[in-house]
């Protein structure tokens, strides 16, 4: 960001682009905070929780455009940043509470994100 790293991690983890939903809430923020710690999607159907694979989390309302009407995406479902970031601070803390080792970007800037995937895997989750 302004070329200066943020946030990063070094060894094999999650990149989690993060979207907040209009209608997210602190309860579903902590419920995704456990589902993607506990989420067995890593080698040999382990998770962050029990590997200690670190994770990178990317706030991303652009997950919420909707593009079924016209050539421009809507964004209503996206939550307003005075809702969204405190709910994706909220996720951040919950899985540092839980001992996850976790990077964040910030807030609202924009930023470069690399990722290099280990196979062609991609997982949507939604609660």
């Amino acid at each position: 960001m302004d070329g200066a790293r943020v946030g990063a991690i070094e060894e094999a983890g999650l990149l989690v682009l993060l979207g907040i939903h209009v209608d997210d809430t602190a309860d579903k923020a902590a419920l995704m905070a456990r589902k993607l710690h506990e989420l067995r999607i890593l080698r040999d159907e382990e998770s962050c929780a029990t590997t200690g694979a670190p994770l990178l989390v990317v706030s991303q309302f652009t997950l919420y455009g909707e593009t079924r009407k016209g050539r421009r995406p809507s964004w209503t479902a996206a939550a307003r940043p005075e809702h969204a970031e405190p709910l994706v601070d909220a996720v951040v803390r919950e899985l540092r509470r839980k001992g996850a080792r976790v990077e964040a970007g910030r807030f609202g800037a924009t930023m470069s994100v690399r990722s290099a995937n280990d196979g062609p895997f991609t997982v949507l989750v939604e609660l």
